[in-house]
């Protein structure tokens, strides 16, 4: 069965730069000697802004005449004389902005077998569904409203997405919009819209091929993109009719210009949702952070909000995040199994490992930094630390093992990823408790098992976005005459009320209700 796969996506934000380190946060990125910012231009003035940033000899990247700006690299030299042009309003860094998924230890799925109603037998209806009460309200009229989803792509072939009301933009450099690389814009699509279809997969919130999905790739194979990117694709996402923006994304450098550009939408009766963050800490992300956007805490399957979800003054509103179950690309899941002697664990998936079956003596191969031709022919036990996952296993196989366990350095399980380095030996992470029984196993016969499958449990706020930004869809269908402020206020209003009373950091106004927000506006109207 598909249970579980790590998540290619980092967990980590784009690095906080204090305005003195914008030089060298930007350079890295663009010519070496070159910063890349947002200019943003006086009314009137694009022309002559422009021509300010030709005179400092910087190149423009990507236009954005929705907020009177353009992003452009510039020398480092210049950026002074460029502030102090007339026809300039500000420059700020063009930060970036990351996908927002956790790593996924193998483990159970939380999900239910669909008994035949509301949803078709044979399929597995991720906790998140009822939990949102998703399945108490039909998506009859979805198909008067459009999700646009700003991501990695999607996978339009996959057997739980096919069939959906699917159209795209493509970003310079990210591939088809169609394809998902990351996996997981994916995983976010599923989570909205995954088909009630015997037999096949899971259900999303709207699984009945009426909500119309607009994808924004603006994420390839390099898990990052620019806030000047962003703005774009949320321009596109407008131009294309889109009611409700779906963004697992952020940073925690705030932009002006990215501020400006919600407001804009906010004020075309465009609702934008984001994910809170996922460093666990009290910072705050962006474009979670603006007045003009919802920002989604996650929660688990016992409604208690996750040890990784960011707590700020800005969280209004909460949904499940931990071990979503979804869609990803056909085939580019895995499910894996570790069994040594007579002991079976339950490892963790190694993100770009083949699928596959090996059976070898267990053998110490200690860092996994040097090659060592005593594992030829053997599963190696190697340490967390001191180098990549990649290269670890790399090293195994160039000494002739046949198959790798990497153990943590710390008691808790992991996922990880082999970074694109080409592997053909399976490989799997293990616990800090799990590496020590191991160690005490070596010489025997270890049988590690992978197979591909085309679902995954991810944990982040990433995955509590696209509940919430479906569950705004669903309801706003029933309703269409209400403002994007009205069904934003309702979702507030009509939230399952947890932690203190009242708003709070960590939960918001609560747990998003579908049926809950239903209910207030046919008894209260969109005005209550």
């Amino acid at each position: 069965m598909f249970l579980a796969k790590n998540s290619k996506s980092s967990a980590l934000f784009a690095l906080g730069l204090t305005a003195a380190a914008v030089s060298a946060s930007a350079a890295a990125a663009a010519q070496p000697d070159n910063v890349r910012v947002i200019v943003a231009f006086k009314k009137g003035a694009q022309q002559n802004g422009k021509a300010a940033i030709a005179a400092a000899r910087g190149s423009i990247k990507e236009d954005l005449p929705s907020i009177d700006a353009a992003a452009a690299e510039v020398p480092s030299k210049a950026l002074g004389d460029l502030r102090n042009s007339p026809h300039i309003e500000f420059v700020e860094e063009d930060g970036r902005r990351k996908l927002l998924a956790r790593s996924r230890p193998s483990g159970p799925a939380a999900s239910t077998p669909s008994t035949g109603a509301p949803y078709l037998a044979g399929q597995l209806v991720p906790y998140g569904i009822p939990m949102v009460q998703a399945d108490q309200l039909p998506d009859t009229y979805a198909g008067n409203r459009t999700v646009c989803i700003i991501d990695s792509g999607i996978d339009r072939a996959h057997e739980d997405l096919a069939g959906n009301r699917l159209s795209g933009h493509t970003n310079p450099g990210t591939g088809p919009w169609y394809t998902d690389e990351n996996h997981h814009g994916t995983h976010v699509a599923g989570t909205i819209a995954a088909l009630n279809n015997a037999a096949t997969g899971v259900v999303g919130v709207l699984p009945n091929r009426q909500i119309n999905l607009h994808i924004v790739k603006v994420f390839g194979p390099e898990e990052w993109t620019y806030t000047s990117t962003l703005i774009a694709a949320a321009n596109k996402c407008g131009d294309a009719g889109a009611n409700i923006i779906s963004m697992s994304l952020g940073g925690d450098v705030p932009s002006r210009g990215e501020e400006r550009a919600f407001n804009a939408l906010a004020q075309r009766g465009v609702l934008s949702i984001a994910a809170a963050g996922n460093d666990g800490n009290n910072a705050q992300s962006y474009p979670a952070g603006y007045a003009s956007v919802m920002s989604v805490a996650a929660l688990d399957e016992n409604k208690l909000v996750a040890d990784f979800s960011q707590f700020t003054p800005k969280v209004e509103i909460a949904a499940p995040g931990v071990q979503v179950l979804s869609t990803v690309p056909m085939g580019q899941g895995r499910v894996a199994t570790l069994k040594v002697g007579a002991t079976s664990y339950a490892p963790g998936s190694m993100d770009g490992t083949p699928a596959g079956t090996v059976t070898a003596p267990l053998a110490a191969f200690g860092l996994g930094d040097q090659v060592n031709t005593a594992v030829a022919g053997k599963v190696c036990l190697i340490a967390r630390g001191s180098i990549t996952f990649g290269e670890k296993v790399a090293n195994c196989q160039a000494s002739g093992g046949v198959g790798a366990v990497v153990y943590n350095n710390a008691p808790e399980g992991f996922s990880g990823t082999l970074g694109g380095v080409a592997t053909t030996i399976p490989s799997v992470t293990a616990s800090g408790v799990e590496g020590a029984a191991l160690q005490n196993q070596l010489g025997q016969s270890a049988t590690i098992d992978i197979k591909a499958v085309n679902y995954a449990l991810f944990d982040g706020t990433s995955m509590a976005t696209p509940h919430v930004s479906a569950v705004a869809a669903l309801v706003w269908s029933y309703f269409p005459a209400c403002t994007a402020e009205q069904i934003r206020s309702t979702l507030d209003k009509s939230a399952l009320d947890l932690g203190a009373p009242g708003r709070d950091v960590y939960y918001g106004y609560g747990l998003v209700q579908a049926k809950a927000a239903y209910d207030r506006i046919r008894t209260k109207g969109c005005v209550n």
